[in-house]
């Protein structure tokens, strides 16, 4: 577990000063920032929607997964678990962004096959320099994240923790099921939701992408058995 918990106290250490610098910075400038970040958002979606060898699994997880997701209300329940949150740590009258700084942050962090592939070296062989790398990249983008989505984007570390931790201890009975296939069509399913996010962040549009998270477990589903 230690190369997850690495990956957590970096993903919250990034976000807290990410933050912290943030808060100093015009509103304008701000928004130039979260426009940004944006695109940067829509690239890093594209480029992992592009690891799919089968379209069609991909279009398939995510009706089945928008279905789901939107009997269950799971956007609903995610924003209210949001505002509680934002109750407990954030001033009164603070912009309500504390839901998109999670939601956004704990896919880019989960969903790459990088939380995979580390979690299964981590549990199979006891070494973490995959995660330790992992951790590098996901605590610089915690920081530019939290600095206009705020501290929402640290209370992502809790799914990377449960997600990552999950694979470590299982590691030697998924490895059987976690084939190249099946991580490419998780990875790529993940991605169109990021690249949902980057619109979302863009105001281009509203996509209620956490009606959509069921899409990742129907990929791995139909893309294990196909």
């Amino acid at each position: 577990m230690w190369g997850t918990i690495v990956n957590a106290l970096a993903i919250v250490a990034g976000a807290l000063l990410g933050k912290i610098l943030g808060s100093g910075l015009p509103e304008y400038v701000r928004h130039t920032v979260m426009q940004a970040i944006g695109l940067g958002v829509l690239l890093i979606g594209m480029q992992m929607a592009f690891a799919t060898q089968n379209v069609i699994i991909v279009i398939v997880s995510l009706v089945l997964g928008g279905i789901i997701g939107e009997l269950v209300r799971l956007e609903y329940w995610l924003d209210k678990m949001g505002e509680w949150l934002q109750a407990k740590f954030t001033r009164p009258g603070s912009e309500n962004l504390f839901a998109k700084g999670f939601i956004t942050a704990s896919l880019v962090y989960c969903v790459g096959a990088m939380a995979i592939m580390g979690a299964l070296e981590s549990g199979l062989t006891g070494k973490h320099q995959t995660l330790y790398a992992k951790s590098v990249l996901d605590g610089v983008s915690a920081m530019m994240f939290s600095s206009t989505l705020g501290i929402g984007v640290a209370f992502s570390a809790f799914p990377v923790l449960i997600y990552q931790g999950t694979i470590t201890m299982l590691a030697a009975w998924l490895q059987q099921f976690l084939t190249a296939a099946v991580i490419a069509e998780m990875k790529a399913t993940g991605g169109v939701l990021i690249f949902g996010i980057g619109l979302n962040l863009l105001e281009i549009t509203r996509i209620k992408i956490g009606n959509l998270l069921p899409a990742i477990f129907f990929a791995f589903l139909i893309a294990y058995f196909i």
